[in-house]
């Protein structure tokens, strides 16, 4: 099976896709949309004549995919979502479709004035004969949804209805001046509901963050990052200068907002400021958990990672480091705050550094093209800088740290077992061992990673990616006689195998080093 029909999904709870719903500004990842899409299609298995229009859906949406048509894809993949889940497709629910909300920004300064346009990304079905109304709200977001969610909380506030929106968006978006005047700092939804007459035509909604003070605290963060010497902040630079950098990517729909807490990031930010202009290292003996930043500069842009420094790590001895890859749609955090928080605990317990990169986007792939978002220049790029940024956060850490270059390790799940099988061949002279949770490879790479042992674990049930593609990169290191150890979970499911195998996953790093120093 080719690894472009064995794709990942981190998060399985977000399947399940609300049709008459979206949240714009950096669109919701369309490769996690086909993901899920793809999950579905192989947990319905339809039949009959609901297979034969899937089947059509399905060879338009590549031919979509390979022409860039997005906007049409995104049509495709909300239609047969639909259609799997049992629901007939509309006119209405075409039109429903095809809206979005947008802002110049969604970190939000309530101080100054907000402007949100209503927009539509493809040219629905449906005919209007008169102009709809737009009737505005802001809601709450519910408990735990973070950005990424189908659903909504209760209302806040009533932010106006108003007449004369254009029947074509895409020609002429409806633009409307909001009030956020007393409304809380954290995050809200402005969600905009089209009315033709008494008929709902569909809802758009934008998450937003309030933070009062927000545009001057970032300004003191750049200001001070440009202008105090740099022989004294260059190592720090890029933690000063991330929150301000990461707003603007997300203002400008360049990424999503996903997990982002803007006040804790510059509340660290200047508390690493005011640490180094009392002329102290901020990061010097630290331990535990902790996130730092720096300039990809192939991308011009500030990466987060993140690290576990064992509290009994002095510098005084080479330490093993494990290198964590994150799953399709989730970031650097992944590793940290999920799999029942393991992984930090046994790393602690063992003597572990373990470090996660973003690898560029939460979709980068780590350098593997997931053959889900068309092969075109920009997919081609998000690749590269998703791999460099791979191999920049593990120089980062060797500089910073004391690592025993004998007992590096690479750790992945789900797309980030993908990547680990990509850069485990791909530089195979880095590691001890590597661990393989739920992934899919390219078994002609295995005789490249010949003296690397391995530890592939997968569910005979995950209907994300198959098992079949365990299996494959199993057999192949069989056949040529490469050190490895096969589990594979009876009922496993993609998600549910990889916190009971941590464990073991230890145990196998435990047990292998190089013998030799790696070339650089």
């Amino acid at each position: 099976m080719p690894i472009s029909r064995l794709i990942v999904l981190a998060m399985l709870a977000a399947l399940v896709v609300t049709p008459a719903r979206s949240f714009a500004q950096a669109l919701p990842n369309i490769g996690l949309a086909q993901v899920r899409y793809r999950t579905l299609r192989a947990t319905a298995q339809p039949d009959g004549a609901l297979k034969q229009e899937i089947d059509a859906i399905d060879k338009a949406l590549a031919e979509a995919i390979k022409t860039g048509r997005v906007g049409e894809a995104r049509r495709l993949l909300a239609k047969g979502t639909t259609l799997l889940s049992g629901r007939p497709w509309t006119d209405v629910l075409d039109f429903a479709h095809s809206l979005v909300l947008r802002a110049d920004r969604v970190f939000v300064d309530p101080s100054t004035p907000y402007t949100v346009r209503i927009e539509q990304i493809y040219a629905p079905a449906l005919d209007l004969t008169s102009s709809p109304v737009a009737r505005v709200r802001l809601r709450q977001p519910p408990p735990g949804s973070g950005s990424m969610t189908g659903r909504t909380g209760a209302i806040e506030k009533d932010l106006g209805t108003f007449a004369g929106v254009a029947r074509d968006l895409r020609e002429s978006p409806f633009v409307a001046d909001l009030d956020l005047s007393g409304v809380p700092d954290g995050r809200h939804i402005v969600e905009v509901e089209l009315l033709n007459g008494d008929q709902s035509l569909g809802t758009c909604s934008l998450v937003i963050e309030l933070f009062k003070g927000l545009d001057a605290r970032l300004a003191t963060l750049v200001s001070a990052a440009n202008v105090l010497p740099p022989e004294v902040f260059a190592a720090w630079r890029a933690d000063l200068l991330y929150p301000d950098d990461y707003v603007h990517r997300v203002n400008g729909g360049r990424i999503e907002m996903g997990a982002f807490d803007v006040g804790r990031e510059v509340a660290e930010a200047e508390a690493t400021l005011a640490t180094a202009r009392s002329g102290s290292d901020p990061f010097a003996g630290r331990t535990g958990d902790f996130e730092r930043h720096y300039l990809l500069q192939q991308a011009g842009e500030i990466m987060a990672y993140r690290l576990h420094v064992p509290r009994g790590y002095t510098g005084r001895q080479a330490w093993s480091l494990v290198v964590a890859l994150h799953g399709l749609g989730v970031d650097e955090n992944s590793f940290f705050t999920a799999y029942g928080k393991r992984l930090p605990v046994l790393a602690e317990e063992r003597g572990y550094l373990v470090v996660a990169p973003l690898g560029f986007r939460v979709d980068g792939g780590y350098g593997v093209s997931l053959g889900i978002s068309g092969q075109d220049a920009a997919q081609q790029r998000k690749r590269e800088m998703s791999e460099a940024d791979v191999l920049a956060v593990i120089d980062l850490v060797r500089k910073q740290y004391r690592v025993d270059e004998n007992r590096v390790y690479l750790l992945g799940h789900s797309m980030g077992a993908i990547g680990t099988w990509y850069l485990g061949a791909k530089y195979a002279d880095r590691w001890a061992a590597l661990a393989v949770f739920s992934g899919a490879g390219r078994p002609a790479t295995v005789a490249q990673m010949r003296q690397v042992p391995q530890l592939v674990v997968h569910g005979d049930a995950d209907a994300t990616v198959p098992v079949e593609g365990s299996r494959a990169m199993v057999a192949e290191m069989k056949r040529l006689g490469v050190e490895h150890r096969y589990v594979e979970v009876p009922g496993g499911t993609h998600m549910d195998v990889v916190e009971p195998n941590l464990t073991a996953a230890f145990d196998f790093f435990d047990a292998h080093r190089r013998s030799k120093p790696p070339s650089h």
